[in-house]
């Protein structure tokens, strides 16, 4: 199961955690493990202020931690990428657990 753990403090987001696998299918063929995988390196990418967060990203392990001052337009790929993630929960609720 991939459990998405996301921390905030006031309403202010402060870190993303994506750990696991969903196993809905075998490696290499494994659509919600995809779907998830493509929304964190996609919103990763996005991010423009880099230097104000931290990442990971490896297999079965993705963090994302502000560091500082949260740009509009990073704020926006953030609540996106949170969008995208609950959806995949919403759908998948055997793979993915979204806390």
């Amino acid at each position: 199961m991939i459990e998405i753990k996301v921390q905030s403090n006031l309403g202010k987001f402060v870190s993303l955690k994506v750990t696991g696998h969903a196993n809905s299918a075998e490696s290499g063929k494994d659509l919600v493990c995809s779907a998830v995988s493509a929304v964190v390196t996609g919103g990763f990418n996005a991010i423009k202020e880099v230097k104000n967060f931290s990442f990971v990203l490896e297999e079965g392990n993705a963090q994302l931690k502000s560091l500082g001052t949260i740009s509009s337009h990073d704020e926006v790929v953030i609540e996106t990428m949170l969008t995208q993630l609950k959806t995949i929960a919403e759908t998948s609720p055997k793979f993915v657990k979204f806390n």
